[in-house]
C-alpha cells in the first residue's frame, strides 16, 4: 500500500464473515466516495464464499465459531491485527459491539479517530435474553466505551434515544441515525412475474405467495407464526429465505404443506431482490419479547418497498411509523394466523399496482443516498474529516 494510499485507509471491522452484510459494504462505498480507501475486516467461517467486493477484504481465521470462547478470540485476533497494520492510516471504523472494544484500544494507543456505528441494540439482543452474566459482560464493554467515543451511528430513532437516555453526558450525544436502506432506484412499474423463482427451480402452486427473508432469523422473528397461517390459508405459498434457528426449523415443516412452503438459504442481494418482487406481500413479523426487537427497524422493510411489495409487519413502533408514514402495507393486531391473515387480505384486496405506485414513491425518499449526508457529519464529529475538508 503507497503512503497515500496508507493514509486514506479506514480499517472496518465486523464479526461476520463479509458475505451478506449490506449495510457494511454500502458504508465502503460511501467511505471510498469521500476519498477513502476502506479495509474491510471480518472472520471466516466453513461455508464462506468470496465476498462481492471490489475493495481490500481481510478474513481472520479463529479456533471458535461460536459462545464466549469466539468472542474471546475475535477481540484478540482484532487487537493483533490492527496494531499490524493501522500505523499512519486515516482510522477505524467498528460496526457492533463485538467488535468495539478492540478498536477502541488501538485507536487510542495509536491516536487514531473512531467510529462506532452500532447495527442494534446489542445488549438487548434476543441472544443474550435470560442470560445474565454475558449480557452483563457486554453491558459493561458498554458502559465503559459508548460514553467516551466522539461520535457514532445506529440505525432508527428509538435506539438512538435509548442510548442518549443511557448515557446522557456521552461526549457523542445523541447518536446520528443512518437507517439501513438499499440504495435509490424507482420500482418497476410493470406486473411481477414469478419467472425468477421458477428458473430458480422452485415448483410453485397457482395461489398468493408470500415471503420472508432475513440473513439470520433468530427465535421470535416470526417465521413460525408466518408458516401456520398456511395452515389457516390453504392455498396460499410462502418462500422463507436465510439462515439461523427458524429458518432450520421452516425446513423441517416443509413436507407438512405439500409444496406450498419453500425454504431456501440466504443468497446475493441481486438475486434475492429479484425473487421478492416475484412474491405477493413481505411479512416482517418479529415479536416484541427483546428490546433489541421492540426497537429494531428491520431491512428486509426496506427490501420489500424498492421490490414494490406491500409489507404485512408487526406494529412496533419505527416499523409502523413508516408502514403508516408511507401506507405501503398492513399491521397485524396480534401474532395469531388469524390475525396474520387478514392483515394479508388487506394487502391483497388492493390491486398491486397501488402498491408499486406507493412503493415507489416511498423509494425515493427511503433510500442510501439520503442517509449519506449523516454518515459524512459523523466522520466529521470524529476527527476523520477536517473542517477544511468538510467544506470541500
Amino acid at each position: 500500500m503507497s503512503e497515500r494510499r496508507l493514509s486514506e485507509a479506514v480499517w472496518v471491522l465486523v464479526s461476520n464473515d463479509l458475505t451478506h452484510d449490506q449495510r457494511v459494504l454500502k458504508t465502503c462505498q460511501t467511505l471510498r466516495g469521500l476519498g477513502f480507501a476502506p479495509q474491510l475486516v471480518g472472520r471466516e467461517m466453513p461455508s464462506s464464499v468470496s465476498p462481492p467486493v471490489d475493495f481490500p477484504s481481510f478474513r481472520l481465521r479463529l479456533p471458535f465459531h461460536s459462545g464466549a470462547l469466539f468472542y474471546a478470540a475475535l477481540q484478540l485476533a482484532l487487537v493483533r491485527y490492527l496494531w499490524r497494520r493501522t500505523k499512519g492510516t486515516a482510522g477505524i471504523w467498528a460496526n457492533d459491539l463485538d467488535t468495539l472494544l478492540p478498536a477502541f484500544v488501538v485507536a487510542r494507543l495509536r491516536r487514531l479517530p473512531l467510529m462506532y456505528d452500532s447495527h442494534e441494540l446489542f445488549t438487548e439482543a434476543a441472544g443474550l435474553t435470560g442470560r445474565p452474566l454475558p449480557r452483563g459482560v457486554w453491558l459493561f464493554v458498554e458502559r465503559l466505551l459508548v460514553p467516551r467515543l466522539r461520535a457514532m451511528t445506529t440505525v432508527n430513532d428509538a435506539i438512538a434515544d435509548t442510548f442518549a437516555s443511557r448515557y446522557p453526558k456521552g461526549t457523542a450525544g445523541r447518536p446520528l441515525v443512518v437507517r439501513n436502506m438499499p440504495r435509490g432506484r424507482r420500482p418497476e412499474q410493470e406486473a411481477p412475474t414469478r419467472a425468477p423463482l421458477v428458473s430458480a427451480g422452485l415448483a410453485l402452486t397457482d395461489g398468493p405467495l408470500g415471503i420472508l427473508q432475513g440473513a439470520f432469523l433468530d427465535a421470535d422473528r416470526g417465521v413460525k407464526e408466518a408458516v401456520e397461517v398456511l395452515e389457516v390459508r390453504p392455498r396460499w405459498q410462502l418462500l422463507v429465505v436465510g439462515a439461523g434457528p427458524e429458518w432450520d426449523w421452516a425446513k423441517q415443516q416443509v413436507p407438512r404443506f405439500s409444496g406450498r412452503l419453500h425454504v431456501i438459504p440466504k443468497q446475493p442481494y441481486a438475486l434475492l431482490a429479484g425473487w421478492t418482487r416475484s412474491a405477493d406481500w413481505g411479512f416482517s413479523l418479529d415479536k416484541p419479547v427483546h428490546g433489541n426487537y421492540i426497537m429494531s427497524l428491520p431491512n428486509k422493510l426496506f427490501d420489500y418497498i424498492h421490490a414494490g411489495l406491500p409489507v404485512v409487519a408487526s406494529a412496533l413502533p419505527e416499523v409502523q411509523k413508516v408502514v403508516e408514514r408511507h401506507q405501503v402495507g398492513a399491521l397485524i393486531r396480534d401474532h395469531s394466523p388469524e390475525a396474520i391473515a387478514t392483515a394479508v387480505e388487506q394487502v391483497l384486496d388492493a390491486p398491486r399496482e397501488t402498491w408499486l405506485a406507493r412503493c415507489a414513491t416511498a423509494a425515493e425518499v427511503l433510500n442510501w443516498e439520503a442517509e449519506e449526508p449523516v454518515i459524512r457529519e459523523a466522520l466529521h464529529r470524529s476527527g476523520f474529516i477536517s473542517p477544511r475538508r468538510r467544506r470541500a
